[in-house]
């Protein structure tokens, strides 16, 4: 058996793993082979080996399958040429500044981040698009292609991804977003955690009034 480590404080980083302006809270890991640029990790969320991801703020208590892809850059298709040396011409030695960028994609490209909610699952393999928000409590199957907007509570598959069914009825749902118990200290947490076993309603009628 592997001996496991208490997360808390520390960053468990997996090898080979390249992290820009990337910022986290507590109890989290990022695995192997991951390209993480202007992320915000939010606190228990993790993000398995092999994924890429740019311009994002993830929620707490999200669990990021492997090899998943979020906001893929997008190019710049008004232009006459979609190609990296329009905007790094340094890289191809139309500047004598090798890191000379054109700054006005790079700020297209941050104004189309992505938002993923509080207790989201994302499925192995799957992509989400730019300017995309992904809801509290949703699920994206593996493998699918987010182009729209995922509602919170719900179960979204396919390419394009498109919803397959609610967690939950409205009425559970709503108290989830009522209760927000991703916001809870980690001493209420860690008092009520056994309480996480339940089924949701159950675990819903012992806090709601």
């Amino acid at each position: 058996m592997i001996k496991k480590k208490l997360m808390k404080d520390k960053l468990h980083l997996g090898v080979n793993t390249k992290l820009s302006n990337f910022n986290h809270g507590i109890y989290n890991k990022v695995g192997s082979n991951c390209i993480l640029t202007d992320v915000q990790l939010g606190d228990y969320s993790y993000i398995e080996p092999g994924c890429d991801i740019m311009y994002t703020n993830i929620g707490k208590f999200t669990s990021i399958a492997s090899n998943v892809r979020i906001n893929p850059s997008n190019h710049p298709w008004w232009r006459p040429t979609l190609h990296h040396f329009s905007y790094r011409p340094g890289e191809y030695g139309f500047d004598n500044d090798v890191n000379a960028l054109d700054d006005e994609i790079f700020e297209w490209r941050k104004q189309e981040s992505v938002t993923i909610g509080h207790d989201v699952w994302i499925g192995h393999g799957a992509i989400i698009m730019p300017g995309v928000t992904v809801g509290n409590g949703a699920i994206i199957g593996s493998g699918s292609i987010v182009t729209k907007d995922i509602k919170a509570w719900s179960i979204y598959v396919g390419n394009p991804a498109k919803f397959l069914r609610s967690r939950f009825d409205d009425k559970l749902s709503e108290q989830f977003e009522k209760l927000k118990w991703w916001d809870w200290p980690e001493k209420k947490l860690r008092e009520n955690h056994e309480m996480f076993r339940k089924d949701a309603k159950s675990f819903l009628d012992d806090f709601i009034e």
